[in-house]
C-alpha cells in the first residue's frame, strides 16, 4: 500500500512523509474500477524481505498501475517486451522489497497504530462521506463489498501503512543541512571570475606537412574506434495508419453535405452584435423611458444616466446569439434594427431596454469550398475505427505465415523498405530515413529485434500499428584503411595541429606563470588580449566554451592555463575570484536549505532501508517474478 506514497511524487523517497493514506486506494479504484484494484490472486511469494513476504499479487498490482501511469504520460500503449526494456518490471519490485523492508522493521520495532487511530483516519476521508459531510457507514460497507474486502482486512492495511508512514518521519523528517554544507554550495554557486583571454587560432603553428604512411597507419591502428562502421539493418515496416489508410474519394457528396449542415459552426462564424443595455425596476419605466428616446427627447445614453446606470457599464459586450444566456433579451437583441432600441423586454435580472450599436454579419464558407476537408475527416473516422479490425486480419495473415510484403500488397498498405539503416534512424549518407513513424520508438524496437523474431506489432502515437521484420544485419565492424584513407589524413591534420597548438599555449602559459606580463607574452607571440569578467560556473560566455570555463574554475587565481576550443585554443590567466558574502539564515541560505533537506532525506531513508534489506536478507523467486508481471526470460 505504500504505491499512494509514490502517486505523490516522482521520487517517492524525497516526500513518503507527506503522502496521505488514501490517495492510492481511491486513484486505483478511479483507474481499474473497484474490482479490479482489489481483486484477489494467487498467494505465492515473489520475493521475501526478512520474514515479511510480497505477494504475486502485489506485484501485478503495483505492475499494472506503474504500467498505467506510463502509459498515461506518453499517450501511448506498450507491449510486454517494450516494458521490461524500460526496466518497469524492476521499478516496481524494487519499490516494493522498499516498502516490505519497512514493514519488516516496523514489525521488529513492535510499532503499531491502534485502531481508534485507523478508525479515525477512515471517518475523515472524504471518499467515504456523504452529502452532509460526514462519515457515511453504508457508503464505506458498499465500497469495501464491491471491494470483495472485510472491515477487518482493510483496518489492518491501513493500519500497516500508518506505522510505515511514523517509521519513516522517524528517520527522515526535520534533517537539518548543515552550515558547511550550505555555504560550501554558496561559494560554489555565486563565485565568478575574471580572466585575461588570448585565442591561439591554429595558423600560429603554420602548415602541418603531409603524414608518412607509417604515420598515417599508426593513426588508424591507434583511433580504429573513430572509423568502425556502425551496425547497420535492413527491415521491413507495414505501416498501418488512419491517415494513411483514410480513402476521402469513397464519401459520397450526400454524407458530405448531410456533415457540412451538422456542423456549420465549424465553417463559419456566427453573428455577433455589440449590445447596450438600461435596467429599470419594471416594466411602466421602461415604457416612459423608451418613449422618451423614440420622440427624440432625450438620447439612449441620457435615458442611461437619469436611471443611475453607470455608463462605463452601459454596453454588455460584442457577443454572439450564442453568449447572451438570458434568452429573451438574446431573441431581442438579435432581432433589433442596428441603432434601433428595443421595447421593454423582462429578462432575468429585470426589464431592459436594449439598443443595438454594431453588427458582424455571420459568415459561412460555401460547401464547395470545405467539401474536400469533410470528405477527408469522415473518412479518417471511418479509418480510425476499422483500426482494430484491420489489425486482427493482419495477425492472422501473419499467424498464416505470410510476410509483411505479401500482406501489404494484399491490402494496398505502403511497406517501408530500408536497406541498411543504424541506431539512430540514419542511412549510409548519414541521412534520416524517411517513412518512419514515431522513429525514436520505432528504431529502438528495430535493434532489440533478431531475423526471424516474433515481434509485436508497436502502437503509434497517431493510433495505429507498425509490423516490422529485420530481414538483415551488418554488425558493427572496423572500416579498412584503405576506405577512409582521406579520413584518416584529415583526422591526423587535425590531430597534429592541436597537439602543436596545445604544445605552443603550454609554452606560453609557463612563460605566464614565471611572471612575464600578459601584454609581452601575447605581442611576442602576435595575439590580442582581451579582459573577460563575471564569469559563472557551467556558463559558456562568448569564445568561452563550457569546458573552457570548467578549466578555469579548476586553475587557482594568477596562474595561466589553456583549453581547446573548437580547432583554436583558449590561453588565460585567471586574474580575480570574487564572491558576495556568505550571510547564514539569508534568503538565498534558507533556499538552498530547502532544496538540499529532500535530498538528504532520501539518502538518509534510502540508507536506512538499505541497511535493514542487508541486515535482514532478500530472496526473489525470478520465476514467480516473471509469471506475476506476464513477461518472458530475463
Amino acid at each position: 500500500m505504500l504505491t499512494n506514497m509514490r502517486k505523490a511524487s516522482q521520487h517517492w523517497l524525497g516526500k513518503i512523509i507527506l503522502s496521505v493514506v488514501f490517495v492510492f486506494l481511491i486513484a486505483g479504484v478511479a483507474i481499474f474500477g473497484v474490482e479490479e484494484f482489489f481483486r484477489a490472486g494467487s498467494t505465492s511469494t515473489v520475493a521475501t524481505v526478512g520474514k515479511t513476504p510480497i505477494s504475486a499479487e502485489a506485484v501485478r498490482t503495483a505492475y499494472q498501475n506503474q504500467l498505467q501511469r506510463y502509459q498515461s504520460q506518453t499517450r501511448r500503449t506498450l507491449t510486454p517486451d517494450q516494458a521490461r526494456a524500460l526496466g518497469l518490471d524492476r521499478q516496481v519490485l524494487a519499490q516494493l522489497v522498499s516498502e516490505a523492508s519497512l514493514d519488516q522493521q516496523t514489525a521488529s520495532l513492535g510499532l503499531s497504530i491502534p485502531d481508534a487511530a485507523v478508525l479515525r483516519a477512515i471517518r475523515e476521508e472524504k471518499s467515504f462521506q456523504g452529502a452532509d459531510g460526514k462519515f457515511d457507514p453504508s457508503l464505506f460497507f458498499q465500497t469495501l463489498q464491491r471491494a470483495g474486502l472485510n472491515e477487518a482486512t482493510f483496518v489492518r492495511e491501513q493500519r500497516s501503512v500508518a506505522a510505515r508512514l511514523q517509521l519513516a518521519e522517524a528517520v527522515a523528517s526535520d534533517l537539518h543541512v548543515p552550515a558547511a554544507l550550505r555555504e560550501a554550495v554558496h561559494r560554489y554557486t555565486t563565485e565568478r571570475r575574471a580572466v585575461a583571454l588570448m585565442m591561439l587560432p591554429p595558423s600560429l603553428v603554420g602548415e602541418i606537412p603531409a603524414p608518412t604512411d607509417d604515420a598515417i597507419k599508426t593513426f588508424y591502428e591507434e583511433n580504429k574506434f573513430a572509423f568502425r562502421a556502425p551496425e547497420t539493418r535492413a527491415v521491413n515496416l507495414l505501416v498501418l495508419d488512419p491517415q494513411a489508410i483514410a480513402k476521402a474519394e469513397t464519401v459520397s457528396a450526400e454524407e458530405v453535405a448531410k456533415r457540412y449542415e451538422a456542423d456549420k459552426a465549424k465553417y463559419g462564424t456566427p453573428e455577433r452584435r455589440t449590445i447596450q443595455q438600461i435596467v429599470f425596476p419594471d416594466e411602466a419605466a421602461a415604457e416612459v423611458a423608451r418613449r422618451k428616446i423614440e420622440a427624440n427627447e432625450a438620447p439612449f445614453e441620457a435615458v442611461a444616466a437619469e436611471s443611475g446606470a453607470d455608463a462605463k457599464n452601459l454596453t454588455l459586450g460584442t457577443l454572439t446569439k450564442a453568449e447572451l444566456f438570458d434568452k429573451p433579451v438574446a431573441d431581442a437583441a438579435f432581432a433589433l434594427p442596428k441603432d434601433a432600441v428595443s421595447q421593454p423586454v423582462k429578462g432575468r435580472f429585470g426589464t431592459v431596454l436594449l439598443r443595438v450599436t454594431a453588427i458582424e454579419p455571420e459568415t459561412l464558407k460555401p460547401l464547395a469550398d470545405v467539401q474536400a476537408e469533410i470528405a477527408k475527416t469522415i473518412a479518417l473516422e471511418r479509418a480510425t475505427s476499422g483500426i482494430e479490425t484491420a489489425h486482427d486480419a493482419i495477425e492472422d495473415a501473419r499467424a498464416n505465415t505470410k510476410s509483411l510484403p505479401e500482406i501489404a500488397k494484399d491490402r494496398g498498405l505502403p511497406l517501408v523498405a530500408v536497406p541498411a539503416l543504424n541506431a539512430q534512424g540514419l542511412d549510409a549518407e548519414g541521412n534520416p530515413v524517411a517513412g518512419i513513424p514515431d522513429r525514436e520508438t520505432t528504431v529502438a524496437a528495430l535493434f532489440r529485434s533478431e531475423i526471424g523474431g516474433d515481434n509485436e506489432p508497436l502502437r503509434t502515437k497517431s493510433g495505429g500499428y507498425v509490423w516490422y521484420d529485420v530481414t538483415n544485419i551488418d554488425r558493427a565492424h572496423d572500416k579498412p584503411l584503405d576506405s577512409v584513407r582521406d579520413e584518416v589524413v584529415a583526422r591526423w591534420r587535425a590531430a597534429e595541429s592541436a597537439r602543436l597548438l596545445a604544445a605552443k599555449a603550454k609554452e606560453l602559459s609557463d612563460r605566464l606563470d614565471k611572471g612575464e606580463t600578459v601584454e609581452t607574452v601575447a605581442q611576442a607571440a602576435g595575439l590580442n588580449v582581451e579582459t573577460v569578467s563575471d564569469i559563472a560556473r557551467n556558463q559558456p560566455q562568448g569564445d568561452l566554451t563550457a569546458d573552457v570555463v570548467n578549466r578555469i574554475f579548476a586553475t587557482a587565481v594568477g596562474k595561466a592555463a589553456s583549453a581547446e576550443a573548437g580547432e583554436r585554443r583558449a590561453l588565460f590567466k585567471v586574474t580575480a575570484a570574487t564572491m558576495p558574502a556568505y550571510v547564514p539564515g539569508a534568503p538565498a541560505d534558507e533556499a538552498i536549505a530547502k532544496r538540499f533537506q529532500s535530498t538528504l532525506a532520501d539518502d538518509v531513508l534510502g540508507e536506512y532501508i538499505a541497511e535493514v534489506q542487508k541486515s535482514v536478507g532478500i530472496t526473489v523467486n525470478q520465476t514467480a517474478f516473471r509469471r506475476a508481471v506476464g513477461g518472458g526470460e530475463y
